[in-house]
């Protein structure tokens, strides 16, 4: 009997959490642990940065372009950050899932809401808690990237944030960085294994039930 396992139909995994929480530094770790799991790539109306390559980091577009696509809703989700606009356009996340290839959206709760409400059957959403919000200021003044009037707004910003991680499907709290990626990688796994995204298992139960033993 074949050991196929196509096709299937991918995860959307969504991950959210307040700036501190360790999301970011968790979602690396998953995709440098898993090759078949893909970063959504945002389109955006501001200049290209140093550094910076095109296609890789954002898609880089004008603001005509964008609100073309804006017209023809051809995003999951997008918003107006800082005076540019950033978006995550929906037929390459589409074309992903349908070909059983699996994708990792790092966004805020907004973004997490819109796209699950686009895509009900494929987005998994998962919220990411700090210990406390003291633990929330040390990392964030550790990290030096902020200066103290900035720190004192994510903070604030933090707790609007964590009013709403009861919209998610999955929350845990990130108080060791080892445990809390091996929670991480439980759920895609189990999201993963999921009767409704592995389509060839009819198949292949047909076909042990058609066995001859």
């Amino acid at each position: 009997m074949s050991n196929e396992r196509t096709p299937r139909r991918g995860v959307l995994l969504i991950v959210a959490s307040p700036s501190g929480a360790g999301k970011t530094s968790l979602c690396r770790r998953l995709m440098a642990d898993h090759g078949g799991l893909e970063l959504s790539v945002s389109m955006t109306t501001r200049g290209i940065r140093p550094g910076e390559v095109a296609d890789r980091d954002y898609h880089f577009v004008d603001d005509e372009e964008f609100q073309r696509l804006i017209d023809q809703d051809a995003f999951l989700e997008w918003a107006d950050v800082h005076g540019a606009r950033y978006g995550s356009p929906r037929a390459p996340i589409d074309r992903a899932l349908s070909e059983g290839r699996d994708v990792l959206f790092d966004i805020d709760w907004q973004g997490a809401r819109d796209i699950a409400e686009k895509c009900p059957h494929d987005a998994v959403r998962v919220f990411i808690l700090p210990p406390s919000l003291e633990e929330l200021r040390r990392r964030l003044v550790t990290r030096s990237q902020d200066a103290e009037s900035v720190i004192e707004q994510r903070i604030q910003n933090a707790k609007g944030e964590i009013e709403h991680c009861e919209e998610f499907d999955y929350v845990f709290v990130n108080d060791d960085f080892d445990r809390s990626y091996a929670e991480l990688a439980h759920i895609y796994h189990a999201e993963r294994s999921k009767q409704s995204r592995n389509i060839w298992l009819k198949g292949y139960r047909r076909a042990l039930l058609n066995e001859a033993v």
